[in-house]
Parts: C-alpha cells; sequence; structure tokens
C-alpha cells in the first residue's frame, strides 16, 4: 500500500472481519457513512480528507469461506489526541454494506519514529562504513610500504622460471612451496628462501637444488598438498616437511602460524610412517657411498648380548647421511617398543659369520642386497629398494644381505619364508622381533 508521506504523522491500523462478502468501495463507503456527523464538524471525516489532514484511506481484503477479513490504513496529520478519536470512532461501525462487521483498531503508529529508527540504523551503517574506510593507521601504511618491498623483491629462479625469494640461491636451506602466492606470503612474513613448485608437476629445477640443499617441503593442509608432496617424496631429496593446519592454505596463514608449522615441522623419513604415504620414495643411486662406521665409539663391556630395542632406542641425525630405506617399510605409526627376545648374535667366530661380514663388507656404500639360498651360495642380487618384492617372489631365500636399515617389514617377511638370517647395516625400530631368526648389524659383525 502507498501512504503519501506528505499528509502522515500517524497511522491508524484497524482490523475488520465482515460476515459476507464485501468489497473496498464497500468498506470506505461504509467508514464514512457510518462517521459522519459522529465527530462533530471540526472532525468531519469528508471534511479532514478534503484539507488534507486525513489521507487516502487504503483497504487490503481477502475473502474465504463466505467471511471477509482486512487491513484498513488511515494516514493522519492531526495531532495525537484527534488521531486517537478518529481511530475510536472506527470501531462504531457495525455494518459493511448488507453484512455485520466488526472493526478493532490494532495500533496508532507515529511514523516519525519508524523513520527517526531508520534513520538512526542508516546513520549507524553509514558510520561503520566510514570507520572501515579510515582504518588505515601509521603501522598500517608501514605494513603496506614494507609489504609492496617484499612483493617486489620476488625473482624468477631456473630455466622454468619459478616464483621465488631472493635468498634461494645463496641459501643452505629452501623451503619449497606450492604456488606464488604462498612465496609472497613467505616473504611478508620475512622468508626469503622459499620457492614454488607452480603445480604437481615437480620442475627439474627443484630437484636439482633438492641434491645440493636441505630441503623442507610447506604445502597446504588439503589433498592438493597431499598430492604435491607424493611427488616430491617420488621424485626429490626432501630433508623435512611442514604442513598448514588442516583445511588452511599457507598463502592464508598469519606470521606466527607460518612460524609454528615450520617449527613443528619433522624427518621425511618419520612422516612417512606416520602418515602412511604410499608410493616410492626417492633414493638416488649414484651419490657418494656411505662413509663408514664410526670407530671413536667407546668400546663395550664383555659379554654383551645386543638387544633390538637398544638400538631402536638410538635417535639418528636425519642431516647425515644414512643407509638406503626400503620405500615401502612399514608406514604405519609404531608403538613404543615392547621387550622382544634378543636376537642369537655373536662374534663372527665361525666361517658363517665371516662370510657375511666379508660381503657386507663389499656391498657396503652400493645400496644392493644379496640373497643367499639354502647352500649360502648367492641367488640374486638386487638394489635395495627392490627387496622386499623380491622377497615375497623368491620364497627359497634364507638369508639376505644387505647395504640397508633392517625394518620391521622385513623381520616379517623373513618370518613368513622361513628365512633363517638377516644381516644389513643398521637396526630399525623394532617392536617385534620373530622367533627363530637370527638378525645381524655391521656392528654385530665386526671382529673383537
Amino acid at each position: 500500500m502507498n501512504i503519501d508521506p506528505s499528509t502522515t504523522k500517524y497511522l491508524i491500523s484497524a482490523r475488520l472481519e465482515a460476515e459476507g462478502i464485501v468489497e473496498k468501495p464497500d468498506i470506505v463507503g461504509a467508514v464514512f457513512g457510518q462517521t459522519e456527523g459522529l465527530l462533530g464538524e471540526e472532525l468531519d471525516l469528508r471534511d479532514l480528507q478534503k484539507s488534507g489532514r486525513i489521507g487516502r484511506i487504503e483497504v487490503d481484503v481477502q475473502s474465504k469461506k463466505g467471511r471477509t477479513e482486512g487491513l484498513i490504513l488511515i494516514p493522519s496529520s492531526l495531532d495525537q489526541v484527534e488521531t486517537s478519536i478518529m481511530a475510536a470512532s472506527l470501531e462504531t461501525i457495525d455494518r459493511v454494506g448488507p453484512c455485520k462487521a466488526t472493526i478493532r483498531v490494532e495500533k496508532v503508529e507515529d511514523v516519525r519514529v519508524t523513520k527517526r529508527n531508520k534513520i538512526v540504523e542508516r546513520a549507524r551503517q553509514l558510520l561503520s562504513s566510514m570507520l572501515e574506510d579510515s582504518k588505515t593507521s601509521g603501522t598500517d601504511l608501514l605494513d603496506e610500504v614494507r609489504a609492496s618491498v617484499q612483493v617486489s623483491e620476488i625473482v624468477s629462479f631456473g630455466p622454468e622460471r619459478l616464483p621465488a625469494g631472493p635468498n634461494v640461491a645463496d641459501s643452505d636451506a629452501i623451503i619449497v612451496v606450492e604456488g606464488r602466492q604462498d612465496v609472497l606470503n613467505l616473504l611478508r612474513s620475512g622468508i626469503k628462501n622459499a620457492i614454488a613448485v607452480e603445480g604437481t608437476n615437480v620442475p627439474k629445477t627443484v630437484q636439482e637444488l633438492s641434491k645440493e640443499k636441505v630441503v623442507t617441503a610447506f604445502v597446504d593442509g588439503d589433498r592438493g598438498g597431499d598430492l604435491i608432496l607424493r611427488e616430491l617424496l617420488q621424485v626429490a631429496e626432501v630433508d623435512f616437511i611442514a604442513r598448514a593446519p588442516r583445511g588452511r592454505e599457507v598463502e592464508e596463514l598469519t606470521q606466527k602460524q607460518i612460524m609454528k608449522s615450520l617449527r613443528n615441522k619433522i624427518p621425511a623419513e618419520q612422516f612417512v610412517e606416520m602418515y602412511g604415504l604410499t608410493g616410492q620414495v626417492y633414493k638416488p643411486e649414484d651419490e657418494t657411498p656411505l662413509p663408514p662406521e664410526r670407530t671413536d665409539r667407546p668400546p663395550r663391556p664383555e659379554p654383551r648380548p645386543p638387544m633390538p630395542q637398544e638400538r631402536a632406542g638410538a635417535r639418528m641425525d636425519v642431516r647425515a647421511p644414512t643407509p638406503a630405506v626400503l620405500e615401502d617399510a612399514s608406514l604405519e605409526p609404531l608403538p613404543p617398543p615392547r621387550e622382544a627376545p634378543a636376537p642369537s648374535v655373536g662374534r663372527p667366530s665361525n666361517p658363517k659369520l665371516e662370510k657375511y661380514r666379508d660381503m657386507l663388507q663389499q656391498i657396503g656404500g652400493s645400496s644392493k642386497a644379496k640373497i643367499l639360498n639354502e647352500n649360502d651360495s648367492v641367488a640374486a642380487e638386487v638394489p635395495v629398494r627392490n627387496l622386499v618384492e623380491t622377497l615375497r617372489v623368491n620364497r627359497q631365500a634364507r638369508v639376505v644381505v644387505f647395504d640397508g636399515i633392517i625394518t620391521q617389514r622385513i623381520l616379517d617377511i623373513a618370518s613368513e619364508i622361513g628365512m633363517r638370517s638377516v644381516i644389513g647395516m643398521k637396526m630399525g625400530t623394532i617392536t617385534k622381533q620373530p622367533q627363530g631368526i637370527d638378525v645381524y648389524t655391521k656392528t654385530d659383525l665386526a671382529p673383537s
């Protein structure tokens, strides 16, 4: 309904109920006819409407099941007392046309109060907008200028022109992220040694850098981050892994969140075991052979039965070169080591142990494994990364000598196929020692 705002200070709202079918003209006629002469000449409805002190009467009615209901709106520019009298006079109407009817005034609304409320609400919105636009303080200006300088520091690195920070070439360690926006966000936090892979296809430049520098993969906490991480683990030498909080992206993290994520980075091999990532983990073959075992360790007391839990508890420096690790070793998080029976290990006082020691020395640094049959003759020689698959196929294997770390997965397979001895460079985290299998490491076979 359209109410003329120029003639309205108050708005009378009345509810009509009629026992029959009536229309708008009948209702308007009843209002004028049954109030005529009721309030005197000064409040005659027709005269007030001609003078503009009462506006156009608006009626909205609906008929249903032989009854009519509707709403009557009468705008008024009279004062409060006169408007109240006019509203009360409407309730004296008892017929509309041929039908009995009742009119009940619901409210007399001060239109100016409503307008003031609208003015206050709109003024609040305008003020909020003004305050939001004027928030640029001295600190904001400093941050804005600093951010513009940091963005200007981004460079293109390598033949693929990868987005990177200015310190990637000179730094001993780099952070590999997903895209350009991630590099920019790290620059805003003062980290200038980040480089982006720009997708799941890891560029050759990043692969080459991973051979020379300590690489931390900093990925998003979503499925896209998982895919990029798997690709990196397959084609590059990743030393540490950091992840954004679950469901968040690196480009939207605050400086505090970035620093916290980088502080909580974990070694790549530990990450693979904890989170069960599958796929071949990159292991370079043509690298410098492993350095010999340290000989400056203190002498061991005699006799010393080597306990696997002692070897499992020793922490390894993730930055030091280590023997090759099987890519499909157990990837499930391992519980704390339990007490396990000690493997039958002794000094190489018999020809077999001396033979195993010589064989282990021959393949040291080659990342290879030798599989022996029942007669201790070499049945196969394979790369360490293929050892698990080979053992599963070669059910006649009885002894394996390999340049790698003895893991729980290898011992489980050895027990399954009935092997009698497993000889490796070092002992990994072992939670259950299979019965009937002799386990030796390079240290165990060292001559006394």
